[in-house]
């Protein structure tokens, strides 16, 4: 961890933003963004939104674009250029479903977008709603058109073949040695165009995603994470209560590798919140519970690998109990460092980062809603407590942002004394204290809140008063995501997406 990130971290500066709203502007729940995530590499930046539809923006500023003079001036230093993105290609990866056998209706909201090792210069992501996962491949196409047509007065030669065809198929005498009739050859042209090798240019690009794979019916709860493997081969799928580990190239099969249903379900005490592949060993994985606890598991010991799992968990944290201690204790994301040693998790309240030699304690607590500690009741009546809020790393491990309330997300360095960190609003003017528009959303109840021993009937009413609560509680900033090589972090708040940069 670096000590120079702690003196820039307040240098970060708007980039750019897509579908920014206008002052009044009224958002459609289908347009709100509910996933984002950059490839491998950052080249690309995928969202995936609560209609269904996933769009691909890619990175404009790249060397192979750049000319000489600019490749010079950035040997010498003299140019630094901030990673710029544009809109690339869109598709709709899901659509509303029904099960009929559950009598369950079946969102097409995107849950998560993961993107997959690229191969052969095409684009492969995978993307899930709650019950299906489907892996798409984007490749780029050439679009030709015929610039110039051939002016002959009958027919243009191809359509003068097909028609010699269907008009020699009707003949049942020949009344030449070609087997056409004289009199109906004489009136189609042989002059073609000297220039109809010219006549075919460039016409633009294209690049249309196409379904590959369809991974479905292995869970029956709602997924909550997917995360591809390091060897390229595998990924994992996680719900409330199971993990299957698939083959991305065997839709119809996956194995269970952690099953954490009890006999009775009344048994139940906790559920699965997040998962992720360790980002260098191909065998290890962690997963998060709704009790705070993170499970690091070895593929290569067993089958099921729910018995044999180191547990990292915070002894400080369950001191003192309230009905509220293991409510906000429940981790809603964890993201593993690349260099594959730390492990970052956010719950309700506090921003924790793990070393995975030391399972006693985090190295380090961020607060990140310490003021809302006061108004946990009001929290909870109004069902914001159950918000959950995404978390990400900066490439060399040594900065960690994370959402919050009022369209606004912090950032923390670690080696910074104070932890406070800085804040900053998703908007043009990211110092800004304005508020932006609020977006209603319906309440879905999960397996999650049985576990928590609670199960509420009827929705949240967002037009009800905050209690006094010091922020916007429908302004939520919860997904957002850091450029794997660049201090360039992407957040969605609604249906706009705003990028950040520090030079």
């Amino acid at each position: 961890m670096n000590s120079s990130s702690v003196n820039t971290v307040s240098e970060w500066k708007f980039s750019q933003v897509f579908g920014e709203r206008t002052p009044g502007e009224e958002v459609q729940d289908v347009d709100v963004i509910s996933t984002i995530d950059f490839e491998k590499k950052g080249d690309y930046l995928a969202t995936g939104d609560k209609g269904g539809r996933v769009v691909i923006f890619e990175r404009t500023d790249r060397l192979d674009s750049r000319t000489r003079k600019e490749l010079e001036c950035l040997d010498h230093g003299f140019l630094k250029q901030q990673p710029d993105f544009r809109y690339k290609t869109e598709f709709q990866s899901h659509e509303p479903e029904f099960d009929y056998l559950k009598s369950l209706e079946i969102e097409e909201k995107i849950n998560k977008v993961r993107w997959c090792t690229t191969s052969n210069g095409s684009l492969f992501l995978l993307s899930s709603n709650d019950k299906t996962i489907k892996m798409w491949m984007v490749k780029e196409r050439k679009v030709k058109k015929v610039k110039e047509m051939d002016q002959n007065p009958s027919l243009c030669v191809e359509n003068a073949l097909l028609a010699e065809k269907n008009f020699a198929v009707e003949q049942h005498e020949a009344s030449v040695s070609n087997g056409y009739r004289l009199e109906w050859t004489d009136k189609v042209g042989t002059r073609t165009s000297p220039n109809s090798q010219e006549s075919v240019h460039k016409f633009g690009e294209t690049s249309p995603a196409r379904c590959r794979r369809v991974y479905s019916h292995a869970h029956d709860y709602n997924l909550n994470s997917i995360s591809t493997n390091s060897d390229g081969e595998t990924f994992i799928s996680a719900d409330d209560l199971r993990i299957n580990l698939w083959n991305l190239e065997i839709s119809d099969q996956c194995f269970n590798i952690i099953d954490m249903k009890p006999s009775n379900m009344e048994d139940l005490t906790e559920v699965i919140t997040s998962a992720e592949f360790h980002p260098v060993h191909c065998n290890i994985l962690a997963y998060s519970s709704s009790r705070g606890f993170i499970r690091l598991v070895d593929m290569r010991r067993s089958a099921l690998c729910d018995q044999n799992a180191r547990i990292l968990q915070d002894s400080e944290a369950h001191g003192s109990k309230t009905f509220f201690t293991e409510i906000v204790a429940s981790i809603s994301d964890i993201k593993f460092a690349s260099d594959g040693r730390h492990i970052l998790s956010r719950d309700y309240m506090n921003l924790k980062l793990w070393d995975l030699r030391m399972e006693a304690s985090p190295v380090v607590v961020f607060k990140t809603h310490e003021y809302l500690r006061p108004k946990l009741c009001d929290l909870y009546n109004n069902d914001s407590i159950f918000d959950k809020f995404e978390c990400c790393l900066s490439g060399d491990g040594s900065q960690f942002a994370t959402g919050s309330y009022s369209n606004q997300f912090r950032i923390f360095a670690h080696g910074d004394g104070s932890g406070e960190g800085i804040t900053l609003e998703a908007s043009k003017n990211p110092n800004s204290k304005k508020q932006h528009i609020q977006t209603s959303r319906p309440r879905r109840t999960s397996i999650s809140n049985l576990a928590r021993g609670q199960f509420r009937l009827g929705g949240h009413d967002n037009s009800t008063e905050n209690g006094g609560i010091p922020c916007d509680l429908n302004s939520k900033l919860l997904h957002l995501t850091w450029h794997p090589t660049t201090n360039l972090i992407a957040c969605a708040v609604a249906n706009s997406l705003y990028l950040y940069y520090n030079p």
